[in-house]
């Protein structure tokens, strides 16, 4: 009979499960890497982004563009490149300013969500290929019955029983983290998405806040040129002159 002490290592696991077991790990091992890969990507990409327009908020009042720019380029984050490309085009209306940061914020949805499909699928997939190697196992084990001529040993029969035992729970063991992998970088990515929504609508109104004030400036200095009351002084001090 099968020595059941015996099978609590995983090489023993691996060696019993049958050829199932090998794709098993293999979703294992990727969707592992693949969580990893997106928790480092997600940290990078990451920012404050109040705290970085409220630094921009000064530059753009005094129309400098260029070292906003700088500081956009150096931050290398998905809402900083969106907040770039409106400051790139800052003289345009603001219709068009809109439509800039939501073309720039949809360029960037496909790298937020990248793997999170094949992540999701494999979750899914995981059962099914436990459910697969459960079958297998069990039409191993009346594959046995029906070519021994009723003449079979517990142990032809535990054999197939224990294959599909660990086939079903290798299923589990791997869709079970996927899942909840890709609950967590989906909250992740639409908590990044969030951020590019918001930096795209603030960004547009610092630049028409900024339009405004100057607009203000010019008008109130052309209104002092134009005054009579300031030219009269200077008519007087002609004649005092003279």
């Amino acid at each position: 009979m099968i020595d059941l002490t015996s099978a609590a290592g995983p090489l023993e696991l691996v060696s019993k499960g049958g050829p199932l077991v090998w794709l098993l790990l293999g979703c294992l091992c990727v969707s592992g890497a693949i969580f990893l890969e997106r928790l480092a990507y997600f940290h990078r990409a990451s920012m404050n982004v109040g705290e970085f327009l409220a630094g921009l908020a000064t530059l753009i009042s005094r129309r400098n563009f260029a070292e906003a720019l700088q500081e956009c380029v150096a931050t290398r984050v998905p809402a900083g490149r969106v907040i770039h490309s409106a400051l790139l085009r800052h003289h345009v209306p603001r219709e068009q300013l809109k439509v800039i940061v939501q073309e720039a914020g949809q360029l960037e949805v496909p790298r937020l969500e990248r793997f999170l499909g094949l992540l999701n699928a494999l979750a899914h997939i995981g059962p099914l290929i436990g459910l697969l190697g459960t079958l297998i196992g069990l039409l191993d084990s009346f594959t046995r019955l029906s070519g021994s001529n009723g003449l079979i040993t517990p142990a032809d029969v535990a054999h197939g029983v224990y294959q599909s035992l660990i086939t079903a729970a290798l299923g589990l063991v791997v869709a079970i983290p996927a899942w909840l992998g890709y609950a967590f970088l989906s909250a992740r990515a639409r908590s990044l998405m969030h951020d590019l929504e918001r930096a795209g609508i603030e960004i547009v109104n610092l630049i028409e806040d900024s339009r405004s004030a100057s607009n203000i400036v010019e008008f109130h200095q052309a209104a002092l040129e134009s005054s009579p009351s300031i030219a009269a002084p200077k008519a007087r001090t002609r004649s005092l002159k003279a």
